[in-house]
């Protein structure tokens, strides 16, 4: 559709074409003067620069033509036209506002920094339709790829004086845009049922309210290809393909329809099963028992990976350095067979000769040596000097720890060369944090992770809040008298000002026993014994009466136990693997508390990407009182570093007349975590954290009608910064709850700051 300015011109056009098809043409005047009415903002001699005709030119239709269409080009203009008043040429234009302002409403899902960042207009610059609606369509993709496809935009102007306008988009954000059915066009053995079980979208029902698996995802649904190749593969089908995956919306934009078509073809089994190996000295029946599958079972890739991985490690432990196992398919189509040949080429056997380290200057050569699982004069293996690698780095001690193996001095000899590079393993640090609930927080730590060189780590620790002082003083040997076995011991001291969360204070003053032992290469097993005295002081008398009747000195003498199988390549700062602890405190042996407290926690880790970590966290606990109820100071606080959104105590039982935090016998915490790198330069040693968090805190002895008590979930989510300065490490998080009680206690700002030496 032309602007109406764009069709009076062009009627004038053919006006002037007619003419010339008459034969006038001959008696066209020169223009004397073009002049330019309706500019407000726009110099007159602006305009006559986009023209092709000028002062002196004759009136041509055709010159006229592209004058109108280039200045309808610059976006200036909202109309033009052109008349013509004896030898004068009048350009008659209406100019495009300015914009004043930008605002957004109705968006509550994204917030208005987000949406501005993605639109392209800005306050001070000149209003187009086509701009606002190119903003329109940016501002709904945006959405849609949050999974909102309901979502509609519509662009509203507020006129102003001198030709400004205010540009208001008005958003109706909609629901997340779900999955209301999956469908399969061509599968034939197994059901519609089946494979929805198999990929991760999932179809929209009322219990996934903690998954986002049934929000429309294009890119989950390309995963899903994968996994449904991945899937017919293990299962015999070594033709199957994936022909599309198409995902339809309904009118509505409430949900999506996904037809996935394939091909399932025929299903094979193994035919043959060969091994074919080249090592000197090998009988390839050793490897038979690592093939887990014979001639007539049905195909499997999952099964050839499986059995590939076994054999490398069998033949590891024989000493055989280096071995490429390539698995040679011939697939008869007719006979629905695949012949399998495994072929292990040849490779020397290698024993390890010696083991060089270079690089240290303070730590001791046996610190290093005793974390690696080979010593001179055994067989190489390629799984032992993995882990062994991983333990040297997982010591902290150093910025570089390369660990590799190079040829020996004979061919069947290699030398392990480890290289570091030591880094300060002292620390003071100066910690600083502010919370809702403690305000501003001091902490002063010195700790050596590697005193004199031996490994062994000592720590002395001063807190001191609005709220909080604290004194801790521990040493650990790792190594205690020269076996794998650690032993420590802890001091502590502490006085915590609970009025504003509980209306009481606590005073714990007591020491505590550790010994800890290996189990397995990746199990360890490490117990515990502490004697501590606390008293609950300083009660209001305006307290809970749960809390009033707490008061006094109570001495706990508690056994405990961790138990803890430990996968990560790095203790510290892991990037894969997980970890699984189980924990357990029984109090009773002596003093005056009775209580068994279990817990278990654990964490994966997996590296998405170069830099780019996610993780997820989580642990869950129980406490039961033995014979009586369990006493404030022995059960759990959540919130602050545990539920981050919520203050310490923030979350849990609570006493509605007073506000006090009454703590919870029960409890789960649940965190996952990117963490990645935002684009800076590689010497700016910044990293950013996205986070999810969610738990609860329920279940007291007490009961009353003033007790507000309730197991239901709680989640935050935020954004956290990891920076390695000249000042030390900083961390900064910022959370915002999204599901809380009206009685819970929240915080947005989390700060933390330290210096090394």
């Amino acid at each position: 559709m032309l602007p109406t300015g764009l069709k009076r011109s062009a009627a004038w056009v053919l006006v002037l074409l007619a003419l010339v098809v008459g034969g006038q043409a001959y008696a066209q005047p020169a223009i004397g003067e073009i002049r330019v009415d309706g500019v407000q903002r726009i110099d007159p001699e602006t305009v006559r620069s986009y023209m092709a005709l000028r002062v002196g030119d004759p009136f041509d239709a055709d010159r006229l033509d592209r004058s109108l269409k280039t200045l309808f080009a610059t976006g200036l203009f909202a109309d033009v036209s052109f008349k013509r008043e004896g030898e004068t040429l009048v350009v008659n234009v209406v100019e495009n506002p300015i914009i004043n302002r930008i605002a957004f409403e109705g968006s509550k899902r994204i917030d208005s920094e987000t949406l501005a960042q993605e639109a392209t207009l800005r306050p001070r610059v000149v209003y187009t339709r086509t701009r606002v609606q190119n903003d329109v369509k940016r501002i709904l993709d945006l959405y849609r790829r949050r999974g909102r496809f309901a979502a509609t935009v519509e662009p509203k102007i507020i006129q102003l004086p001198q030709n400004r306008v205010d540009l208001v988009f008005e958003i109706e954000e909609g629901e997340l845009t779900g999955v209301r059915r999956i469908s399969f066009v061509g599968n034939k053995r197994y059901g519609d049922s089946t494979l929805r079980g198999i990929i991760q979208t999932k179809e929209t029902a009322w219990y996934r309210f903690l998954s986002s698996d049934d929000n429309y995802d294009p890119d989950r649904v390309s995963f899903d290809r994968e996994l449904l190749r991945k899937h017919y593969l293990n299962n015999g089908y070594a033709d199957f393909r994936v022909v599309s995956a198409v995902a339809e919306l309904v009118p509505e934009r409430t949900g999506f329809y996904i037809t996935f078509t394939i091909e399932e073809g025929e299903r094979y089994k193994f035919g043959k099963v060969d091994i074919k190996a080249e090592l000197k000295n090998l009988d390839p029946g050793l490897l038979r028992t690592d093939v887990q599958f014979a001639e007539g079972d049905w195909y499997s890739s999952d099964k050839i990976d499986d059995a590939i991985q076994r054999m490398t490690i069998r033949l590891g432990n024989l000493g055989y350095a280096f071995v490429d196992i390539q698995p040679q398919v011939d697939r008869k189509r007719e006979e629905r067979t695949v012949n399998l040949n495994f072929e292990v080429r040849e490779g020397p056997k290698v024993f390890v000769e010696r083991i060089d380290i270079t690089g240290n200057v303070r730590t001791l050569d046996k610190v290093i040596r005793r974390e690696f699982r080979l010593v001179e004069g055994d067989a190489f293996n390629a799984a032992r000097l993995q882990r062994s690698r991983q333990r040297v780095q997982g010591l902290a001690f150093f910025k570089k720890a390369e660990v590799a193996n190079v040829p020996g001095s004979d061919p069947d000899k290699t030398v392990i060369k480890v290289e570091v590079e030591e880094k300060s393993t002292g620390e003071i640090s100066f910690g600083a944090g502010f919370s809702t609930a403690e305000s501003i927080v001091g902490q002063v730590e010195l700790k050596e992770r590697n005193l004199l060189g031996r490994g062994q780590e000592v720590r002395i620790a001063g807190i001191v809040s609005t709220v909080r002082r604290e004194i801790d003083f521990s040493f650990t040997e790792p190594y205690f008298l020269d076996r794998d076995v650690s032993a420590g011991f802890d001091l502590f001291h502490v006085t915590r000002d609970n009025q504003s969360a509980s209306s009481y204070d606590d005073k714990r003053t007591g020491f505590g026993l550790r010994f800890g032992y290996q189990l397995g290469e990746a199990l360890r097993q490490t117990l515990r014994y502490s004697l501590r005295e606390v008293e609950i002081l300083n009660v209001k008398s305006e307290a809970s009466r749960f809390i009033r009747e707490s008061a006094g000195q109570r001495v706990t003498s508690l056994v405990g136990q961790d138990l803890v199988y430990d996968r990560r390549d790095n203790r510290v700062e892991p990037t894969d693997g997980y970890f699984v602890r189980i924990s357990s405190d029984l109090a009773g042996v002596a003093g005056d508390a009775h209580f068994v407290r279990p817990s278990v926690g654990g964490g994966w880790f997996y590296s998405v990407a170069a830099d780019y970590v996610f993780s997820l966290l989580g642990q869950v606990g129980v406490v039961y009182g033995l014979g009586e109820n369990v006493a404030i100071q022995d059960r759990y606080f959540i919130g602050g570093s545990s539920l981050r959104g919520f203050r310490s105590s923030g979350i849990g039982p609570r006493d509605i007349t007073t506000g006090d935090a009454l703590g919870g016998n029960k409890y789960y915490t649940a965190t996952g975590e990117l963490t990645f790198p935002l684009g800076l330069p590689k010497d700016i040693p910044v990293l950013g954290r996205a986070f999810v968090e969610a738990g609860s805190l329920w279940g007291i002895d007490v009961a009353g009608p003033e007790i507000r008590d309730v197991n239901s979930i709680r989640t935050s989510v935020g954004f956290g910064l990891s920076i390695n300065s000249p000042l030390g490490p900083i961390r900064i998080d910022l959370a915002r709850p999204l599901i809380k009680e009206p009685f819970d206690k929240t915080e947005l700002l989390r700060f933390s700051f330290g210096t090394r030496f």
